[in-house]
């Protein structure tokens, strides 16, 4: 395939051509270095299910763009929204696209040609040169704004043209050149409903004015993996432009979830004054200040690539959606006034494991004000939320693991959230709440049976659904092992939090239930595997049974996976397989053990289950702590050696280079904390554990003025073995260190070589 000539190649020439140093031997990076790394492409093409976007947007704010297609190989557009509400599958807000010639209603529902060659993505810029009508199409963002700017050829009939996502949306025109817009979003397939509000300008002195949207005009739009004919819903709207007006034109909008006058409000605040250049070079400064956080010296310019990028892609969740002191709750249907910023966009069984603790280290701040949202959240709706979204909790997969990042971040230091009525709504999730996956609701039979008997209750093959709620959602089964073992983790940290904060009864009712996991741990297979009501085992295949998704038993993947979900308790997991040597068996295994099946067949039954290395899963999220475990064996140098050979194979720096549905973050911040040398294996527990780390050099840029660096000597691909370390010049016997050590700065010296026979303590 031939490669793109792309805009970060030239600037990687241009800074040779001035001097810098690249390679092994560069000297230290500065942000601007950071950012000139940063490719929103990479991974545009999922293996099998969603791709990752090229996000446009500042770190953790509300308005976040990509154009409308399908990924990367998509050779046409649909058209340009003016937010997005979730930045993995499509759930945009008001659309805007140009056209040039005789205003037609074709300039609505046709789709645009482009050549990826003239189309630039930073994560403060996007512009990209349409070839049918040769229009130069730029975008910049604002925190609750953005500027769009047409280039058109000179002498042609000039339009932007405005439409929606959603029926029944609205445009009206004020002042000539001035335009409002709600939008009535009605996602069902997330169980999102509400309304959303726009204010705009057009410059210049266009012509203005309105078209019905119900017809079926044919116009193609995007959807899943599938492109089909669909009405324009809601009205549309023109701004028109003659022969001989200027042929750049901008639309400059603020939107909110408030109203039409915050939207008005939000566009005056941020933007009053300010050129698309000068928001520009804003927003660049933005992420230059985020981004030059972490710099690193040595690796390939690959590998900078792939790290930069992945450290970019965690800024998309949570983000602020406070507009003037004031913000819309989708839990409460109300706006509330407080000072405090209110977070919302998450997805707690992803993001639990990498990316909320990246964020304790990082911003601490920034991860008690999410953690607050949350509160407010329970406040508002009576339920702690496990999928927030704006316009409420969206039904996600399976166990609360907002208990985790609530633990977690308490036990770093991190108190500026009430951890009282925190743990409040972890009490009522855990004894009110639905642990099917895919619902949001109250308890049922299934979940009395689990209290009752330590494990959820599964169906035999083929055996005909019992429980009314859990035959509700097509599609979802019971999931019965992975919910045992889900709620095993999160009853731990409900109990553990409620120790921290001196709640015993709640403690010690919760602290039996995380050894649940152990009442479906079948020693005649080494594996996790479904009972029935009655006790009795049932007789599956972990590699394969379990229907779509082994939704039946597991859930996403199968139980080669989820036979090392119980994070929380290692050691226990250790006694069950009987002892270290026997964990590092059976890791090896994992690594080895094929699909025994045509891949078309594998991937057919478990789409989600991606970038294999045997039946290991890098593309999902139950997988990743999984090769530090062994470290906690006599085989650490093992986890060194795989966590390599991931970033390596799965990391890579094209579009190609995301394993699977990396759900803005969760993906991405374990390649940050790998490729840095560390990762924090049991969220709840403030430890890191130790791996081989990219870069010879890494330093971290605390909050509190203090920096933590990772030197590790004579790295390269070959000496990816730690010899010895030390943390601040004391000898480690084990590979891990503390949270405290970590804040605390100092530097963690990691001596590297080709021997694999270095003896460490065992992580416990």
């Amino acid at each position: 395939m031939k490669q793109k000539i792309s805009s970060f190649v030239v600037l990687s020439l241009i800074s040779y051509l001035m001097g810098v140093q690249v390679g092994l031997g560069q000297k230290k990076s500065n942000s601007a270095d950071g950012l000139r790394y940063i490719d929103p492409t990479i991974g545009n093409v999922a293996p099998l299910l969603n791709s990752n976007r090229p996000v446009v947007h500042l770190p953790n704010q509300m308005v976040r763009i990509y154009p409308k297609r399908q990924d990367h190989l998509d050779m046409q557009i649909t058209d340009f929204p003016m937010l997005s509400q979730n930045v993995i599958t499509p759930q945009m807000i008001f659309a805007i696209k140009p056209y040039s010639g005789a205003l037609a209603d074709t300039g609505w529902y046709r789709r645009l040609t482009y050549d990826h060659d003239f189309e630039t993505i930073h994560p403060w810029y996007y512009s990209v040169r349409l070839t049918d009508d040769n229009t130069l199409t730029e975008f910049t963002p604002g925190a609750r704004t953005g500027i769009y700017r047409f280039t058109f050829p000179a002498g042609v009939k000039k339009h932007l043209l405005l439409s929606h996502y959603y029926a029944n949306g609205k445009y009206d025109f004020q002042n000539g050149n001035a335009i409002v817009g709600t939008e009535a979003v009605n996602d069902g397939i997330h169980e999102q409903k509400g309304m959303a509000y726009l204010y705009g300008i057009f410059t210049g002195k266009p012509q203005t004015g309105k078209r019905d949207g119900e017809k079926d005009w044919g116009r193609y739009t995007v959807t899943g993996t599938q492109e089909k004919p669909k009405k324009v819903p809601g009205e549309r709207a023109y701004a028109s432009y003659s022969e001989s007006d200027s042929p750049t034109v901008e639309f400059r909008y603020g939107v909110s979830f408030i109203s039409v006058e915050q939207a008005k409000k939000n566009l005056e605040a941020e933007l009053t004054g300010v050129s698309f250049d000068q928001q520009k070079a804003k927003a660049q400064a933005a992420w230059a200040k985020t981004i030059g956080r972490i710099q690193v010296e040595g690796g390939t310019e690959a590998q900078k690539r792939s790290f930069y990028t992945a450290l970019y892609r965690c800024y998309a969740r949570m983000f602020d959606m406070t507009e003037d002191g004031k913000y819309y709750s989708g839990y409460d249907k109300t706006v509330h006034t407080d000072k405090r910023p209110f977070y919302n966009d998450d997805y707690t069984w992803g993001n639990y494991l990498a990316l909320h603790p990246l964020r304790c280290i990082l911003d601490p701040d920034r991860e008690a004000d999410m953690l607050e949202s949350y509160v407010r959240m329970y406040k508002e709706s009576g339920w702690m939320p496990e999928y927030p979204k704006p316009y409420g909790d969206r039904p996600g997969m399976f166990g609360f693991k907002s208990c985790v990042m609530f633990l977690d971040a308490y036990r770093k230091g991190i108190r500026n959230f009430d951890a009282k009525t925190a743990l409040e709504g972890m009490l009522k999730n855990a004894e009110q709440a639905t642990m099917l996956p895919s619902r949001n609701g109250p308890k049922g039979a299934l979940e009395d049976f689990y209290y009752a008997k330590g494990y959820y209750p599964a169906l035999r093959p083929g055996e005909t659904e019992t429980d009314p709620f859990a035959s509700q959602k097509r599609g979802q089964k019971r999931s019965a092992v992975a919910i045992t073992l889900g709620n095993s983790y999160d009853s731990w940290a409900l109990s553990e939090l409620a120790k921290e904060l001196g709640n015993q009864p709640v403690a010690q009712k919760f602290a039996p239930y995380a050894q649940n996991y152990k009442n479906l741990y079948y020693p005649k297979t080494g594996f996790f595997m479904p009972k029935d009501a009655q006790g009795n085992w049932i007789e599956i295949d972990p590699k394969f049974d379990g229907g779509h998704a082994g939704l039946d038993y597991y859930n996403e993947n199968n139980g080669w996976n989820y036979r090392w979900n119980v994070q929380q308790d290692i050691k226990g997991l250790t006694e069950l397989m009987g002892g270290p040597d026997k964990v590092e068996q059976n890791l090896d295994q994992l690594f080895r053990e094929g699909a025994d099946r045509p891949k078309p067949v594998f991937w057919e039954k478990f789409p989600d289950q991606t970038g294999l290395i045997g039946q290991f899963a890098m593309g999902n999220q139950v997988t990743f702590f999984i090769p530090y475990l062994f470290n906690y064996t006599h085989a650490p140098w093992k986890t060194q050696k795989y966590t390599r050979l991931l970033l390596d194979t799965w990391f890579q720096d094209n579009i190609f280079g995301v394993p699977g549905d990396e759900d803005a973050g969760s993906m991405n911040s374990f390649v940050v904390f790998s490729a840095m040398g560390f990762y924090p294996t049991t969220p709840g527990i403030p430890r890191y554990s130790i791996t081989s780390p990219l870069f010879t050099k890494i330093s971290v840029a605390l909050p509190n003025g203090k920096t933590f660096t990772v030197v590790a000597r004579n790295n390269s691909r070959i000496n990816k073995y730690i010899q010895s370390a030390t943390l601040n010049g004391k000898p480690l016997t084990s590979l891990s260190f503390t949270h405290d050590e970590l804040m605390q700065g100092g530097t963690l010296v990691l001596d590297m070589g080709e021997k694999t026979d270095k003896k460490w303590a065992i992580l416990y």
